[in-house]
């Protein structure tokens, strides 16, 4: 293992990475909130995108990456079903019974970003689809129950992987929890898988969770085997073997002592 080159936040960027939580919590909530059957994403999207101007903040994902030939066209993503994660809104994706929608956005406000992620049934759901929303969020907070300083970021996947694999599903290799601070995507990375006794895993390096640390735990858990594809839009991932998947985020700020500071939570 090997000390962090992460720059811890000092106290005065803790609370405006606090307040980019919030309003990101608050676009989140609005969306959830509106979900039902008959809504298309692209009103979904509006929301949030207002709740984002409201509090004079702006979005993270629109126009992400800069300089990119395929930069994200929208304030926040949508992924239904076997849609894991970046799913793009649109007019004509209209939400029916019984689905499961991810919603995740990002503020940036002051120059610091705000990163957060849930997923919601549309009506009527299937009991597969409730057991996958219930162990997906669930792994969240047993993730975050690790990440105290002097911990590394590997028990943060080691805890993720164990309760998703114990109850029968599968969690995503490609893609991982990320640090977030003045830029979206950020050192250290924090992935919701680890082999048991290794310290590196593609390159991938577990680090010490130090006081003022700043980043976003995100299990994506799937139904079925964890393989994903990205779709010819360039963004959205689905799932290689058509199954349900569900992503839940937080940004969280490692403490001192104890359990760390959840900066998107309302």
């Amino acid at each position: 293992m090997q000390r962090t080159a992460v720059i811890p936040k000092t106290a005065d960027e803790l609370l405006i990475m606090r307040e980019a939580g919030r309003i990101t919590a608050m676009a989140l909530h609005a969306m959830r909130e509106a979900v039902r059957p008959g809504i298309s994403t692209k009103a979904l999207d509006d929301i949030a995108a207002e709740v984002i101007r409201k509090h004079h903040a702006t979005a993270a994902f629109l126009g992400y990456p800069p300089g990119s030939a395929h930069p994200f066209p929208a304030t926040v993503t949508t992924s239904i079903n076997e849609e894991l994660v970046h799913g793009i809104p649109s007019p004509d994706r209209i939400l029916e019974e019984g689905d499961i929608v991810s919603l995740d956005c990002g503020a940036i406000y002051k120059g610091y970003v705000g990163d957060s992620a849930l997923t919601v049934g549309v009506g009527t759901i299937s009991d597969e689809a409730q057991q996958l929303l219930k162990v997906t969020e669930e792994a969240l907070h047993i993730g975050l129950e690790q990440a105290r300083a002097g911990n590394e970021t590997s028990d943060i996947s080691r805890a993720v992987q164990a309760y998703v694999e114990e109850h029968g599903f599968s969690v995503v290799r490609e893609y991982t929890g990320h640090g977030v601070g003045q830029t979206m995507h950020e050192p250290p990375q924090v992935p919701n898988w680890w082999p048991r006794g290794r310290q590196r895993v593609r390159g991938w390096q577990s680090v010490w969770l130090e006081p003022g640390i700043t980043f976003a735990v995100e299990p994506m858990v799937n139904v079925g085997q964890p393989e994903t594809r990205t779709l010819g839009d360039h963004w959205t991932v689905v799932t290689r073997d058509g199954s349900l998947c569900a992503h839940f985020e937080h940004t969280i700020a490692i403490a001192p002592s104890g359990p760390p500071l959840i900066l998107t939570a309302l």
